[in-house]
């Protein structure tokens, strides 16, 4: 397997991809596991490895830039190392009525690496794209790595010992998202958890959050600031490029001396001020309702008492 592609396509991953993938494995694997049982021979088998799972993913290409917006799943079956083409052209024709314009671009699957036997399916839908993509999805929770466990490979003709074989090659990707991703990621992120936290627990968290988003944009910041200055001064040598990059990343980041931000920002503030003290007033107003209720209801008892006693 190659480091890295020689193509020079520029592919760009929506998060619905990741989440199908990930949920398709997660069904899949709570369906396999056998239930939960205290026997101590039970205990000592090994438990089976995880079941791998099979999709197309489905996007578009414009040029050199190849965008994959969705997926579906795809059966397969294990002991021919074959994909059901009846079901997979099923699947196609459906979401071909829905999206006319997404094309299948390839194929994704799960695992720690690509397996010899990915290069069986990886031929098989060379009929409905040349040159097909290959999305892997390592399952596996490691806490030390930092970037997202998915691996995107294409698939090179290369001469080993004489013979030319197709093999898999890595390739870069970016995430891409659009304002109704963004909106659905956020709202699954902000889900009540299933232990019932309070929404203190909640809103720490999310404060947590935007505390560490924002630590790690001050960060980034200072790095080019560094860098600006150290361009400044000559200690290290002056990049156009760079320079221009660094510029337009600089031009995205909002201007909080402007008088329009300070505007924006006072408005913000007393809105937010305005809305915590309508919730005080209408806490305090249900608490004087309640204490007017429980007064009320002691007083007509105790006149239906004193008027009872009077009359006997």
């Amino acid at each position: 397997m190659a480091s890295s592609s020689s193509s020079g396509l520029t592919f760009k991953l929506h998060p619905l991809v990741i989440v199908n993938i990930s949920d398709h494995y997660t069904r899949i694997k709570s369906q396999s596991q056998p239930p939960p049982t205290s026997s101590a021979a039970n205990d000592a088998v090994s438990s089976p490895p995880p079941p791998r799972v099979f999709g197309c993913v489905i996007g578009i290409q414009r040029g050199r830039t190849v965008e994959i917006f969705n997926s579906f799943e795809l059966l397969y079956d294990v002991s021919t190392h074959s994909l059901d083409r009846a079901f997979l052209e099923k699947k196609q024709e459906l979401y071909k009525k829905v999206f006319p314009h997404f094309y299948v671009l390839g194929w994704y699957s799960t695992g720690s690496d690509a397996q010899e036997s990915d290069m069986q399916i990886h031929k098989a839908l060379m009929d409905i794209n040349e040159s097909p993509v290959y999305l892997l999805l390592n399952p596996s929770i490691n806490h030390a790595q930092k970037d997202l466990p998915v691996t995107i490979y294409e698939s090179e003709l290369h001469v080993i010992d004489g013979i030319p074989q197709l093999i898999f090659v890595r390739s870069s990707y970016t995430i891409e998202t659009v304002e109704a991703e963004r909106i659905s990621v956020d709202h699954v992120a902000h889900l009540k958890p299933s232990d019932g936290g309070s929404a203190a627990t909640q809103l720490a968290a999310h404060l947590t959050g935007i505390h560490s988003a924002i630590k790690m944009l001050n960060s980034r910041i200072r790095v080019l600031h560094h860098y600006l200055l150290a361009v400044q001064k000559g200690d290290l040598p002056c990049e156009n490029s760079l320079l221009r990059q660094v510029s337009s990343l600089l031009r995205r980041l909002p201007t909080i001396e402007s008088d329009k931000f300070q505007d924006d920002f006072l408005m913000e503030y007393n809105d937010t001020l305005l809305i915590a003290y309508l919730a005080m007033f209408t806490n305090c107003s249900s608490t004087m309702n309640e204490l007017v209720d429980k007064f009320n209801t002691a007083y007509d008892r105790h006149s239906r008492r004193g008027g009872r006693a009077a009359f006997i």
